[in-house]
């Protein structure tokens, strides 16, 4: 059993890790791309298009590193203090991932997409 727990552990740091190189993978790509030239978008589309980008990589890593926190506390400690303080990582995260969403989509994740977007 302790060998179990010691590979879910690993795993969990895995998927942790794979948040942390989306996030910044992601981060140089949109920079990258917003500081080369390109003969379409005017500058203010650049910036929409590079916070929308730098939106769109946090959210995919905050995705990872709340899988690799769930993987960790269920299987490694499931103790009622670490249940409790994964819920409230995961309202945070979530709250966090909701205002992003908005910031990139500038709609709520449970709103329609207008009709041109489809």
């Amino acid at each position: 059993m302790e060998h179990f727990q010691s590979l879910v552990e690993q795993v969990g740091m895995v998927v942790d890790a794979a948040g942390v190189l989306v996030i910044v993978v992601g981060i140089l790509v949109a920079s990258l791309k917003a500081l080369l030239p390109s003969p379409g978008p005017k500058d203010a589309d650049r910036y929409t298009t590079y916070r929308q980008r730098l939106g769109r990589a946090i959210l995919l890593g905050l995705e990872f590193l709340v899988a690799g926190d769930i993987i960790r506390t269920v299987a490694v400690a499931p103790t009622l203090q670490n249940l409790a303080v994964l819920g409230l990582i995961v309202v945070i995260r979530t709250f966090l991932s909701f205002s992003l969403e908005m910031e990139v989509s500038g709609r709520w994740p449970w709103q329609e997409k207008p009709r041109g977007d489809r």
